[in-house]
């Protein structure tokens, strides 16, 4: 597909009860009233999506189960057996067959080969299908609650960074040392068709990644105009950058309208201190406020009505057909030094913690951790110092003067 051709994808996430289902399935409604083909899926396992809708909404049994709501207006809800069964099938079957053959017994070996992060690897790799499929102008992804959705956006990179690892090796037992590495280890060794699945994760977790992080996505954080959520916000924020993800709003969820009735006077100025440390916190990002209505928003129309409620606090509510500006890690060059820059927002040089491991640089935030593999120029260098500073950690690298000497 050319860039032209991408779809926009939106995901919206936020921690749990702050209203990210009916905010995302009123994003999705107003993008397809507006004349985009659009789809919104869920990946949360406890999902809401249908009830916000006014629809019945069962778990997709394949990539292009999708459901009609309403013209242009099609919705999903993916989960661990959605697409992905079959090829895990083919690993699974390998993995019974080595713990059969050290003894274990095969009711154990049943629960052993769970697979663990089954709904987040098959809500990226039915997301990737409907990115590349050519039928929608707008995707939404209604994500799990914070946590599960840091868990699902690191995936990609995480699963790519073992299965490069893990890949060389498994090729060179699958020649001709196979019988005698096999024999050596007293394990049987995987077959062409389990290296086959776990080279075509590697790809498609290659190419979701790559989407996730184009001008084409972005993120939405939701939350409520209250201490603790906005606390929890503040941490998605820091750590979605960590990860190279671009949050393009924030939009505040159950503003309550300004009265003279006391009671709402009083959660009117509890809210306006939330709002001012809201505006704050995410200076530079747009902040969306959508109001407390006096009944739940279900179906079409009321979510229509709520978009059209959902009003601009600070900054442009940003429009579905502009790129979304690139926030990702780069490297700059300065004199003989090299500076690794990622942005990380809201952060502390206290939060942060770096170790460099051979070719990878693993970074810390907080508890929240990516291995960065480092470009080919800074795997000759050495880190000579960091820190984070404008919202931005800096990596100062120089040369490694044993392996790349001045003048070569």
């Amino acid at each position: 597909m050319s860039p032209s051709a991408e779809p926009r994808v939106v995901l919206v996430t936020g921690k749990g009860g702050v209203g990210k289902t009916t905010t995302a399935a009123a994003l999705a409604v107003e993008a397809a009233r507006g004349g985009r083909r659009t789809l919104v899926m869920s990946t949360d396992v406890a999902h809401s999506l249908g009830d916000a809708l006014g629809v019945e909404l069962r778990t997709s049994s394949s990539w292009e189960q999708t459901m009609a709501v309403e013209d242009r207006l099609h919705a999903q809800a993916v989960g661990a057996r959605t697409s992905v069964a079959a090829d895990w099938g083919t690993l699974r079957d390998y993995l019974l067959t080595v713990l059969d053959s050290i003894g274990v017994d095969p009711v154990v070996a049943e629960e052993f080969t769970a697979l663990p992060g089954a709904d987040e690897i098959s809500a990226l790799l039915t997301l990737g299908h409907h990115a590349t499929s050519g039928d929608w102008d707008v995707i939404v992804v209604d994500c799990a609650p914070t946590a599960e959705t840091l868990r699902l956006l690191a995936l990609p990179e995480v699963l790519g960074w073992h299965l490069d690892r893990l890949m060389p090796v498994q090729r060179r037992l699958l020649t001709a040392m196979r019988p005698a590495a096999a024999a050596a280890a007293g394990l049987p060794l995987p077959g062409p068709e389990v290296v086959d699945v776990i080279t075509m994760w590697r790809e498609h977790m290659a190419e979701v990644r790559t989407m996730l992080t184009s001008e084409h996505a972005s993120v939405r954080i939701v939350l409520t105009p209250e201490n603790v959520v906005i606390a929890e916000a503040r941490r998605i924020l820091t750590s979605l950058s960590l990860h190279g993800y671009a949050v393009d709003a924030v939009v505040v969820n159950r503003v309550i309208p300004v009265d003279e009735d006391p009671w709402r006077a009083a959660w009117n100025a509890a809210q306006a201190s939330g709002l001012r440390t809201i505006t704050e916190s995410f200076h530079g990002i747009p902040v969306l406020t959508a109001p407390y209505l006096a009944g739940e928003p279900t179906g079409p129309d009321a979510l229509a009505d709520l978009a059209a409620q959902t009003d601009s606090l600070d900054g442009e509510a940003p429009a579905l057909d502009a790129p979304v500006p690139p926030r990702g890690l780069h490297v700059e060059a300065d004199g003989d030094d090299f500076v690794l820059v990622l942005p990380l927002p809201l952060a502390r040089s206290g939060d942060v913690d770096l170790a460099r491991r051979a070719d990878d640089l693993v970074v810390d935030v907080s508890g929240v951790r990516r291995v960065i593999a480092l470009p080919s120029v800074l795997r000759r260098c050495i880190v000579k110092n960091a820190g984070v500073r404008s919202g931005e950690l800096r990596v100062r690298f120089v040369r490694d003067e044993e392996v790349w000497p001045r003048g070569r």
